[in-house]
């Protein structure tokens, strides 16, 4: 008996073409990083390395093995930032932009794949919110990227200044964190800096909030309206920054290895800085490891959370945690109905934010466990880097390093899973929802 032709196929499900596209992404970023002329002693890195870094580049992570301002060449530099740019704003993105260049028509099923991969709700307007997404990325990052410059330029040569600027810009708007200052530093040297900080901030905040919420801002002032998801993201964002600045500021206080020595201004916007952070960008401009464990226990659940839908950044996002809260304040006020903003919202939007969160819950704690019977360090390192690594955030105690090979691959899937792997259940989660012709009697269980 023949089988039938469709099932001797995989069907093509937009979430398995996100899938499948960044890891293509990440497969022949890592043979390219693989080569001699990527690294700057013109010896091939370790396969197992340049795999671990295209991912944590595709990925937008910004975990590292090797020092990337010392250990790749120009070329290989390159080859990071590009992977960083289309890991960010999305291959699909990308690939509509080439399209409409080429003034070709997008197709239905492109638009269906856009829409899954910009987390958007239906793909009405879908391609003109791309247009404006590639657009922006380019307006905030080139604005970025021409201050960083005109402030390097004061130390380096104008050309590697430039260069500088623009591979930092791209970096933290992307929420990648990679930087060229050599020694693993981030931006600790500049924790000084107020226009560095600032513009940091700045970029960190726009790939943070997700690209229809720029869209929104910047239509703002002729529409005069934000739709229910913006005003949730940005009253989310907003209270997470201040209120981890804030515990920051005072965990951190006497910590004379961190903000114990400094004036009062650069702890203000040292903390403010590490706060913003955290919402998935993965630069810092103080020594994570050197924080004290009231700090980094704090950092671990704000990672957690992570940035916005449809954003540059990971975690459970700030949508999610939102309705959490909502449930939770409406079950202890004995309300039936979650309401945001005077919005009523419906049942499955609470079950899938549960879902979501139950499900990197338990997928947090497994690659936690696995990663600690691989490696012998401290629990709440492992825990960091794991989190960090989950909401593709970045920042490091300094695990990194030290992984070993199994360790890499563990790294590698929680990279990837956290880039990718709720989108795929976001779609899988109700593809075709059909009515259900009956219900179960309803049963009583004790809870408390």
């Amino acid at each position: 008996m023949r089988t039938p032709a469709k099932s001797r196929f995989i069907k093509l499900t937009p979430p398995r073409v996100l899938a499948g596209g960044f890891a293509l992404i990440i497969i022949i970023g890592s043979f390219l990083l693989n080569l001699p002329a990527a690294s700057a002693d013109g010896q091939s890195m370790r396969y197992i390395d340049a795999l671990f870094t295209a991912t944590s580049a595709t990925c937008v992570t910004g975990l590292i093995i090797v020092d990337t301002g010392v250990h790749f060449t120009l070329f290989g530099q390159i080859v990071l930032l590009l992977m960083v740019q289309l890991g960010g704003l999305g291959f699909m993105t990308m690939a509509t932009w080439f399209t409409l260049a080429l003034k070709r028509r997008v197709s239905l099923r492109d638009r269906l794949l856009l829409k899954e991969s910009m987390n958007h709700a239906n793909i009405d307007g879908i391609v003109r919110l791309i247009i404006r997404v590639f657009l922006y990325s380019i307006t905030i990052e080139g604005i970025a990227a021409f201050y960083f410059m005109l402030r390097w330029s004061q130390e380096m040569p104008l050309g590697k200044a430039a260069y500088f600027g623009l591979f930092h810009a791209v970096s933290i708007f992307n929420n990648a964190g990679f930087e060229l200052f050599g020694g693993f530093r981030s931006l600790t040297p500049y924790v000084n800096d107020l226009g560095i900080n600032l513009v940091s901030m700045m970029l960190i905040f726009f790939g943070g909030i997700g690209f229809v919420v720029i869209s929104e801002l910047i239509e703002f002032p002729k529409t005069r309206k934000l739709s229910l998801h913006s005003k949730v993201v940005l009253s989310t964002n907003g209270i997470l920054v201040l209120s981890g600045a804030v515990l920051i500021l005072i965990f951190e206080f006497t910590n004379a290895k961190t903000l114990g020595s400094m004036p009062w201004d650069t702890k203000i916007v040292a903390s403010f800085f590490q706060s913003m952070t955290l919402r998935s960008a993965g630069v810092n401009t103080l020594d994570i490891a050197e924080l004290r464990t009231a700090t980094q226990f704090l950092m671990i659940v704000m990672m957690f959370i992570g940035a916005a839908p449809g954003s540059t950044g990971g975690g459970i996002r700030l949508t999610t945690f939102a309705i959490l809260i909502g449930a939770f304040v409406a079950m202890l006020r004995g309300k039936e109905d979650v309401v945001l903003f005077r919005h009523r919202l419906p049942a499955k939007d609470i079950y899938k934010a549960v879902t979501f969160t139950l499900t990197a819950v338990f997928f947090l704690a497994f690659a936690t466990m696995l990663l600690s019977t691989l490696q012998d360090q401290d629990f709440l390192k492992i825990l960091f880097e794991t989190t960090s690594a989950f909401g593709t955030v970045g920042l490091s105690m300094g695990l990194t390093a030290d992984l070993t090979f199994a360790g890499k691959i563990v790294m590698i899937c929680v990279m990837f899973i956290g880039r990718v792997g709720l989108v795929t259940l976001a779609f899988a989660l109700q593809p075709n929802p059909k009515k259900e012709l009956y219900r179960y009697p309803e049963g009583k269980i004790i809870i408390g």
